[in-house]
């Protein structure tokens, strides 16, 4: 099926406006690029040519709802039948200053689509299609470069904006393309302008590597070719760190992390998570082991990295308040750091001896189950050695037990309430709140599980 046919009727629409009022509308940019993928486009993005952006904006509101937000930059914001459209007018870009805003911005309706795409970043985003003929607009060998699996700057323009040695790496991890040797020599020499890059353009990019990839780990080293990883010093210091070469023979914790964050990303497809859920399940796993440079410890001859878990509670956070994360979700991510060893210590500790029940609630009430579940496979997989091609025991073990208790998919909450108590003749004050405390003390442990026997418990003790 052609791209012209897959179009959906707002932007169809959208099209024959513009012809219509005798502008040419070509489709640009990321649509056309999936499409020769195959992939299904999501987002659709029109370039404008033949009309000032007057005219443009009265054919656009004939059928459309039209915010100029972007109105200065040449971008009007279209939308129509609840769907948002971006079209844009031909421009020229001067460097000015520092930073994506450094610009000034000259728009030229009258422009050829040949001159227009050198602004693009990769030439397999410099690629259009022509909504009134249908034909594929390639100037650039964007078609060249897709097929051949390369990522290539189109012009100098590259320059511009650091955010697009970022750019480079997600997209080397979304379609596992290499990046060309002369853009990697040019996002190379814009490492000292990365430092420029706000947080928030950041996050969007990681965002794309880890939800879009399925081998994340190529844009990680991607970072690493194109001097990107100089943003992220808690990443760097992954590379050459040592651990116990018996259960890593795969090499150094940048390695084994990278590892992990690739079969993270396989257990999230397979389990079907939500993006928010693999987000933060992917940056749990790009940042669990960032506690074993610091603990590194030569003990009885073998290298070993005692605490790590916990160590690496401050790099985390160090490097996802660089990344931009939101506040609320670095919360749970170091949570998943801290104890992400648990299933292999626990595990090990019911060998000998039995685990008690409580110290499985404990832990839920700690950290969610399943994510911590889904984390320690992703780290049991993310090695070369054997046994990690099997089943993962210390996994199955800890869902068999949290599944028994009821606390897979939730924490326990209290049985007794205040309420009960005050019903059994105590006042409120500080021995009610010292009661309820010893009360869910007593819960995790076993001695009652529903609320007649909490009663029974309070009243023995009131």
């Amino acid at each position: 099926m052609t791209l012209i046919a897959q179009l959906p009727k707002p932007v169809s629409r959208l099209a024959c406006a513009i012809l219509a009022a005798g502008g040419r509308p070509v489709l640009v940019g990321g649509a056309v690029r999936d499409h020769l993928l195959g992939i299904v486009p999501k987002d659709f993005d029109i370039e404008s040519y033949g009309l000032p952006v007057k005219a443009l904006m009265t054919a656009i509101e004939s059928v459309a709802k039209v915010h100029g937000v972007g109105k200065s930059f040449g971008v009007l914001k279209a939308k129509i039948d609840g769907m948002e459209i971006d079209v844009s007018l031909p421009r020229r870009e001067r460097k000015v200053g520092q930073g994506h805003r450094g610009f000034e911005v000259d728009h030229d309706h009258g422009m050829s689509f040949a001159e227009a795409a050198l602004r693009r970043d990769f030439t397999i985003n410099a690629i259009g299609m022509d909504l009134g003929t249908g034909e594929l607009l390639d100037h650039w060998g964007g078609c060249a470069d897709l097929q051949a699996g390369i990522i290539r700057h189109v012009s100098n323009a590259f320059d511009e904006d650091p955010l697009r040695v970022l750019r480079a790496c997600q997209f080397a991890a979304r379609f596992g393309f290499s990046i060309a040797g002369d853009t990697l020599a040019k996002c190379r020499s814009l490492q000292a302008e990365l430092f420029t890059l706000s947080t928030e353009r950041i996050w969007e990019e990681f965002k794309k590597l880890l939800l879009k990839s399925q081998q994340p780990s190529v844009g990680l080293l991607a970072m690493e070719a194109t001097g990107a990883l100089a943003l992220f010093p808690e990443l760097a210091k992954l590379r050459g760190a040592t651990h116990n070469p018996a259960a890593h023979p795969e090499g150094d914790v940048w390695t084994h992390n990278n590892l992990v964050l690739d079969a993270c990303a396989a257990i999230c497809k397979e389990g079907k998570l939500t993006d928010n859920e693999t987000l933060e399940l992917m940056l749990a796993a790009l940042c669990h082991d960032l506690g074993k440079p610091a603990t590194a410890t030569l003990i009885d001859g073998v290298w070993r990295n005692p605490g790590h878990e916990f160590a690496g509670d401050v790099p985390t956070r160090a490097l996802l308040a660089k990344m931009g994360c939101p506040p609320s979700m670095v919360e749970r991510i170091s949570k998943l750091v801290r104890e992400h060893g648990q299933p292999l210590q626990l595990w090990r500790q019911n060998l000998s001896q039995a685990v008690t029940d409580g110290t499985i609630r404990r832990l839920a009430l700690r950290v969610p189950i399943l994510p911590l579940c889904r984390l320690a496979l992703a780290d049991f997989r993310g090695r070369t050695a054997a046994e990690a091609l099997g089943p993962c025991p210390m996994v199955d073990w800890l869902q068999e037990r949290a599944a028994g208790l009821g606390v897979v998919e939730k924490p326990p909450n209290p049985i007794l309430r205040g309420r009960d108590l005050q019903s059994l003749g105590l006042k409120s004050g500080p021995e009610l709140g010292v009661l309820l405390k010893a009360a869910f003390e007593a819960q995790l442990d076993g001695e009652f599980n529903d609320l007649p026997g909490a009663i029974a418990w309070a009243r023995f003790w009131v």
